[in-house]
């Protein structure tokens, strides 16, 4: 099959993952590890190298704590200049504009939007346990224009529920020959976030 329709079938299938139930608490976790699990082990589009797929069982979690799915409130920004990140790779520099802070107890954060064709919601962090317990460049809650929405952070009004235990690794962490967009210092957190995706073996 040819990449790009391998690749909008592996999109559509983990936009699948996220919206599928169950879909709260320690149940709707466990399903959406074990589909996350094998659409990474089997899919030809996996970011898992070919010669890794077929060592790995799980992808490396923390375990689900409840403590890490919090409130939060959407806080306006009057600054809404272009923020340019330069990914390293093919996609050039990413623009970026600010949505809304986000006011949780472990901090606040910035939710941003992907400018672009049809752009979208945006929400990558870094905190006190990247580079040792997580992978070093940071992780993502939300990536709307990749299918990632309904679960690490779900919108209602003006508030929101970010839920740290499906806080996922970019493509990067898992292999080389990918260049992602990562979190810019606004949203490094300093308190440890002991919930979503660990480190993949050998990365940091």
């Amino acid at each position: 099959m040819n990449k790009y329709l391998e690749l909008a079938d592996y999109r559509r299938r983990l936009a699948e993952i996220y919206l599928s139930e169950p879909v709260d608490g320690l149940a709707g976790w466990r399903a959406f590890r074990k589909a996350r699990d094998q659409l990474f082990r089997e899919h030809t589009q996996s970011a898992l190298e070919r010669d890794c797929r077929d060592r790995v069982d799980t992808l490396p979690f923390f375990e689900y704590d409840s403590q890490f799915r919090v409130q939060a409130t959407l806080i306006p920004v009057e600054d809404d200049e272009e923020l340019r990140i330069d990914t390293g790779g093919e996609d050039g520099i990413l623009r970026y504009r600010r949505v809304a802070r986000l006011g949780t107890r472990f901090g606040e954060l910035t939710l941003f939007w992907l400018t672009g064709y049809a752009g979208g919601l945006f929400l990558p962090f870094r905190d006190s346990t990247s580079g040792s317990a997580t992978y070093g460049g940071g992780r993502y809650l939300l990536d709307t224009i990749k299918g990632t929405f309904g679960r690490g952070f779900v919108l209602h009004g003006d508030r929101a529920i970010v839920d740290f235990n499906y806080a996922y690794n970019p493509s990067c962490a898992y292999n080389r020959q990918y260049a992602c967009p990562l979190a810019p210092r606004e949203n490094w957190l300093k308190v440890p976030i002991r919930a979503g995706e660990q480190t993949y073996p050998g990365r940091s």
